[in-house]
């Protein structure tokens, strides 16, 4: 077999992966939005849940899952993108930085009911919280945070060197040049890594049945102070998010339009993790233009 033969095979093996992937994901995107769309309302999308009757939306599930995500990537992008940066340039090669790259490793294999159940013992129990946004947010913190971490560092590295050894043979110091240099280099990458952290966040639904609950008590959408129980930013009240909205009707079917209500859920899931992604994408792209100076 000579070098261009084996260049097609190889060319035709990749293009039809390619094929097979994205026909997996159009159709799974076909399947759930022909099934969802048709029950999607604005009725749906502004009245609170019913676990008795008919016709019940998704109100506060879907605020509980935006928020929760929030709050869940206002703790861990500022430690994960720290812990990268340690990683990276200021961790020096030996046996303890070599067992801290592997407990890493380790901790983004854990599967999320794992996280749900160390949540369940430290944030609920331990604590004395009770199901809480602040104790789904924390577990979603550790489940997600091996993920923005392992990603920092590697973007980090993959920055050229001449970059950063022109930043500093200029007199510039180490922190100054990882601000100014290697960090808005970096931040495509690490918006991509901080993207897929969120996609897990919004669609998780293990980790949160053990702690933040299975209910959402009664919200007053015009009470936004913090500390009140019926206010929706209250942070130490239970949520039902979204993804486990979906779980709960479909394992407790007490409803009767069981399978409507799902579906629509699901397709609104589907949709705003897109319409999130696509959001976070565009906003990366105008920061990182204005970080860079780049058209």
């Amino acid at each position: 077999m000579n070098s261009k033969t084996a260049d097609r095979i190889a060319t035709g093996v990749f293009i039809t992966i390619a094929i097979i992937i994205i026909s997996i994901l159009v159709g799974l995107f076909y399947y759930i939005l022909v099934n969802g769309l048709k029950h999607i309302s604005l009725e749906f999308l502004t009245t609170p849940s019913s676990n008795v009757r008919a016709g019940g939306g998704i109100r506060d599930q879907l605020f509980n899952s935006f928020y929760i995500l929030f709050i869940t990537m206002l703790i861990a992008l500022p430690l994960g993108i720290g812990g990268g940066i340690y990683m990276a340039e200021y961790a020096k090669p030996g046996k303890i930085t070599d067992m801290v790259r592997s407990c890493i490793e380790v901790l983004a294999s854990l599967p999320s009911i794992v996280i749900g159940m160390f949540g369940l013992l430290m944030f609920v129990n331990l604590t004395g919280w009770g199901y809480t946004i602040l104790g789904g947010a924390l577990a979603l913190t550790v489940f997600n945070l091996p993920v923005i971490v392992r990603v920092s560092e590697d973007a980090i590295r993959a920055v050229p060197r001449e970059l950063k050894e022109g930043s500093l043979a200029l007199g510039i110091t180490k922190w100054h040049t990882i601000k100014t240099v290697l960090l808005p280099s970096a931040f495509p990458s690490i918006l991509t890594g901080a993207i897929l952290a969120a996609g897990r966040v919004f669609g998780e639904a293990a980790a949160l049945l053990f702690t933040a609950g299975l209910s959402t008590p009664r919200l007053d959408y015009a009470n936004w102070n913090p500390f009140s129980p019926q206010s929706p930013l209250n942070i130490f009240r239970p949520a039902e998010t979204l993804a486990v909205h979906i779980w709960s009707v479909n394992t407790q079917g007490l409803i009767p339009d069981v399978e409507e209500v799902s579906n629509g859920s699901a397709a609104v899931l589907v949709l705003s993790v897109l319409v999130f992604n696509l959001l976070a994408r565009w906003i990366g792209s105008m920061i990182h233009k204005k970080a860079t100076a780049s058209k």
